[in-house]
Parts: structure tokens; C-alpha cells; sequence
């Protein structure tokens, strides 16, 4: 996937003009001309300027973007991709849209948690300032709330799980109102929640929404025998799921043992290995052909974890599929994916090795 932004939303008017307009500029075109006046006219790609960074906790802030055209528009729940330059190269990251679809202003926000080692979170939280100009990418993802609003929705959040369904509950505050919500929230103390001052508002305004806060300082995680306590009726509720790899798992096997599962749907932040029978395949060796590192992958191990097991500097981004910056080209083999479980790889293919494993030998340009 090629590094640049979304299309942006040009007026058809500006479109036809700027075509009329080339014939008399070189070198440089008026798509150019209009980037040096002002970076967020460019008609390539959608970009966008930081208006503001609010402090949620300690470490993690939200960022307030304003799209340098009309915002195309997105669901509550899904990512998107943004790119900046950082340390004088320019990366990609994917972040859930924290805002609802209706905000007046026409902003968007993420909300990034610091991530120590990482490039992008570390920029945003603590050197970012308004001003700053970054390329939007598309927006993903399928973690959505459906067209018709059920009668009763559960939400089950923990750490950074609660920024994509923060947007789900502002779109419903905004839109719909608040029938039947119920909402249980983990966090390690008070101060830690994100969007903690939000969501007690909203809980305080809204007698069909109900907040749960467990600090698991002072009362331990939620434990799938806590919930007849908490939310009596959750078979019956659809249920939206965001948080740690380990809570996810474990609840998905909850929800399959003792109710409907097609009514819980999960944010996965990251592959999720643990997957339905035939999502892992035989496995096989992975040659780095620039690395001169030989790995080992039983199938269940992406070949991003595998080089590193065996000594191979990588690159990695969010590892979870989206920012493209794992990337290598297939020499040789076949690769399966391990969200889906499909098998494909043609000599020369750009795969991402975060989310593919390898399904018998293969060679792998990194």
C-alpha cells in the first residue's frame, strides 16, 4: 500500500478548474502551487491540521484534527490511518476515530495512549503541538454498531480498549439517546481511565445508560463470574468487546459456552491467534533473504514474531495489520493469513508480517 493519504473530498468545480489550469504551469502544477500556499489544499491527498491536544490521563491525550476538506465520514467504532513525520522519517499509524460522525465542527479525534518504545505515540503525547499538519488515510474496520440500534447493548472495556467505543456511546448520546446501555469499564485506578470525567457524565444525565468502573487496584479484573452480578441479563444483550488480548479470548470463550455468540463482537487491536479451527496452517521454515536469518514457524506464529524469536531486526508498526510498515516481498512460498485462515502468495507479493504465517518453506525479501 502506497504511503499517502486518502482521496480527498475535492468540489467537482475545483476539479475541472485545476485540469483546465495545467496546461499553463510547468513544471510545477496548480495542485503544487496550492500545497505551498496552504499543505491542507492539496487535491492528492487527505490531509489535516492538529487543533487541539486535551490531557485525558497521565499518559494519553486526545487529538482534535480538523481535514483540510470535508470529511468523508465513518462509522462509530472503526481506525484510521495516520501518517506524520517523526525524527525525519515519516510513519503510519492506525488509531480508532474517538469522535462520533455528527460533531458539529467537522473535527475528528484520536486518542493515542503512550506507548514508551514506540515512535508515533510518544510524538503525540508529549511534543505534538496544534498547527502540526498529518495525512489522513482510509478508514477501516468492521467493530461497528449496526443501522438499527438494538433495544439493549452491553459494552465490556478495559485500558485503551474503551477509544473505539467511546465513539459508539457519543453517537448514541447524540443521535438516539440512551434506552437500555450498560457499560462495564477496568482500569488500574481512577486517574487512569480514559474519558473517565466523560463517561460519569453521561452517566449522570442519562438514567438508560449505566457506568461500572472496576478498579482492579482495589477490587481485581472483572471475572466471568462477576457478570449475572453486574449485568443480569447479558445473554440477552448484543455486546461490544474491546480490551487486552487475554480478556478477549477468554470472554469470546464465555460468550461461546453459555450464549449467543453472533451477538458479541470484539476489537481485536492485534491478530487474534487464538482463532476458529483451520485459521492455522502447517507452518514451515522462513528464509530473510537481506537478513541471512533463518526462522521456524509452527503456523500459529506470524512471521514478523518468528524472525525475531530468531535474531532478525524487522520492521514493525502497529502489529496488527494496518500500517503497511512490516511489509516485505515474497521471493518464494505461500503465506496464510491468520485472521482469516486464507492461503495465497505470488513471487513478488508485498505481504505484511505481522498478520501472515508461513504454510510450508518460504523466502521473504526483509
Amino acid at each position: 500500500m502506497a504511503e499517502r493519504g486518502a482521496r480527498p473530498n475535492v468540489p467537482a468545480w475545483r476539479v475541472r478548474l485545476l485540469r483546465a489550469l495545467r496546461a499553463l504551469f510547468t513544471p510545477l502544477l496548480p495542485d503544487d502551487y496550492l500545497e505551498m500556499i496552504n499543505p491542507l489544499w492539496s487535491t492528492q491527498e487527505l490531509r489535516g491540521r492538529i487543533e487541539r491536544i486535551e490531557r485525558e490521563t497521565a499518559d494519553a491525550v486526545t487529538v482534535i484534527i480538523k481535514p483540510g476538506w470535508a470529511w468523508p465520514g465513518h462509522k462509530p467504532g472503526q481506525y484510521l490511518r495516520i501518517g506524520m513525520p517523526v525524527d525525519g522519517i515519516h510513519h503510519w499509524r492506525a488509531y480508532s476515530i474517538t469522535s462520533d460522525p455528527g460533531r458539529p465542527d467537522g473535527c475528528i479525534s484520536v486518542t493515542p495512549k503512550l506507548v514508551q518504545s514506540g515512535k508515533v505515540s510518544p510524538y503525540l503525547v508529549r511534543v505534538a503541538r496544534p498547527g502540526v499538519i498529518v495525512r489522513l488515510g482510509g478508514v477501516e474496520g468492521a467493530f461497528t454498531l449496526p443501522d438499527a440500534l438494538p433495544d439493549k447493548l452491553l459494552f465490556i472495556s478495559a485500558g485503551s480498549g474503551i477509544t473505539p467505543i467511546m465513539s459508539m456511546l457519543r453517537s448514541i448520546d447524540r443521535e438516539h439517546g440512551f434506552a437500555d446501555v450498560v457499560h462495564l469499564h477496568s482500569a488500574r485506578v481512577a486517574d487512569e481511565v480514559i474519558f473517565g470525567a466523560q463517561l460519569r457524565d453521561v452517566d449522570r444525565r442519562n438514567p438508560g445508560f449505566r457506568l461500572h468502573e472496576q478498579l482492579t487496584s482495589e477490587h481485581g479484573r472483572i471475572s466471568l463470574a462477576d457478570f449475572d452480578r453486574l449485568c443480569s441479563d447479558w445473554r440477552e444483550r448484543e455486546t461490544f468487546l474491546s480490551g487486552p488480548a487475554g480478556m478477549l479470548a477468554a470472554m469470546t470463550e464465555h460468550w461461546k459456552q453459555f450464549c449467543d455468540s453472533s451477538r458479541l463482537h470484539v476489537e481485536h487491536f492485534q491478530p487474534y491467534l487464538g482463532g476458529e479451527e483451520g485459521q492455522h496452517g502447517a507452518g514451515g521454515t522462513i528464509r530473510f533473504c537481506k537478513s541471512n536469518v533463518t526462522a521456524q514457524s509452527d503456523g500459529s506464529k506470524p512471521i514478523l514474531v518468528a524472525g525475531e524469536d530468531a535474531g532478525a531486526t524487522l520492521p514493525f508498526g502497529c502489529r496488527m495489520g494496518i500500517c503497511h510498515t512490516c511489509v516485505g516481498r515474497l521471493a518464494s512460498g505461500r503465506i496464510r493469513d491468520l485472521r482469516t485462515g486464507d492461503v495465497h502468495g505470488q513471487d513478488g507479493e508485498m505481504v505484511r508480517t505481522c498478520i501472515n504465517a508461513p504454510e510450508g518453506a518460504i523466502e521473504i525479501e526483509l
